[in-house]
């Protein structure tokens, strides 16, 4: 037997709503509609089952067995299809209980709890997932739908159409040297005095390794790398206990801030950051997307420059 097309879910809503008021006018302020569009559409229901669902007395419609029998098969085939919609919603990222956020390690210093608390606030059944890395390899996860949205630095190369994007904040580059260095005290530096410092750098992919090499050229020399590693904090890490020096982005400021000085580059040199939010397009009307563009939002409209430490005089 086939389904005849007259036989829709919206229909055995209106009549779930019937059954359970027992009321033409009830059903139909429950659902926001008329007597008349109730009593047509279990008419049409009716119809469309090829059998009768109430007898009438008066002005009352009685129901039969027939109408038992389908009130609880519909209130079971109403709430599954509720539940295959969400899970397929859920398998495309769209409105999920779990949201997937990806981000910089440097941003993780003040950003990434501020708008994690915010998005907690206006979404407190979402849990949420933190996923650290680079440019390159979180840009890579949300384009293959591993990740919901992604906190990096949007002047990348590998951002596609495909992609939406919103600008938090922008941040300078500073030079990164322990407090018993002979720059420490200075109130800005030369890049082209470190020709021959050793320096310690993040690994290919990291946007704050892009934009080193960008500063290095501008100095117009190669620098001796010590070392390279895979996250921030070791790099500051590093550069705290005397291992060499380091260029990094001003919001690392309060991370060993009693050991380690940030010092304006000169003019010349001066290269900032734009931090911001990605996500795919495909989803920017996910109410979990949503709710983090507002609160990142809220954010760079309160955001304030993270400065250098005071020098001490």
């Amino acid at each position: 037997m086939q389904i005849d097309e007259e036989l829709t879910l919206k229909k055995l809503e209106v009549f779930l709503a019937f059954m359970r008021s027992g009321s033409l006018s009830k059903a139909a302020a429950e659902l926001n509609t008329s007597n008349v569009s109730v009593h047509r559409a279990i008419h049409s229901l009716e119809s469309a089952l090829r059998c009768p669902l109430f007898k009438r007395e008066g002005r009352n419609l009685i129901p039969l067995e027939s109408a038992f029998v389908l009130e609880e098969r519909s209130q079971l085939l109403v709430k599954d299809v509720v539940e295959t919609v969400r899970q397929t919603r859920e398998a495309a990222g769209f409105s999920a209980e779990r949201f997937k956020l990806g981000a910089l390690y440097s941003l993780t210093v003040k950003t990434v709890p501020q708008l994690i608390m915010g998005l907690k606030l206006r979404r407190s059944e979402l849990n949420i997932d933190l996923i650290l890395g680079s440019n390159v390899d979180l840009l890579y996860k949300l384009k293959n739908m591993e990740l919901d949205a992604v906190l990096i630095s949007l002047d990348d190369g590998l951002i596609n159409p495909d992609c939406e994007q919103l600008l938090l904040f922008a941040d300078d580059i500073f030079l990164a040297v322990p407090t018993d260095s002979p720059f420490a005290e200075q109130a800005e530096v030369d890049l082209a005095d470190l020709r021959d410092a050793t320096f310690i750098t993040l690994t290919q992919g990291f946007a704050t390794h892009r934009d080193s090499a960008r500063v290095f050229g501008q100095a117009g020399f190669e620098p001796n790398v010590g070392m390279q590693v895979n996250d921030i904090f070791t790099l500051l890490s590093m550069v705290s206990s005397g291992v060499g020096y380091a260029l990094l982005p001003g919001r690392v400021a309060a991370v060993y801030e009693n050991r380690i000085r940030l010092i304006p580059l000169q003019a010349r040199y001066r290269l900032q950051q734009q931090i911001g939010v990605v996500f795919l397009k495909a989803k920017e009307r996910d109410p979990n997307l949503l709710a983090l563009v507002a609160e990142c939002r809220m954010y760079r409209s309160r955001y304030k420059p993270q400065l250098a430490p005071q020098q001490d005089h």
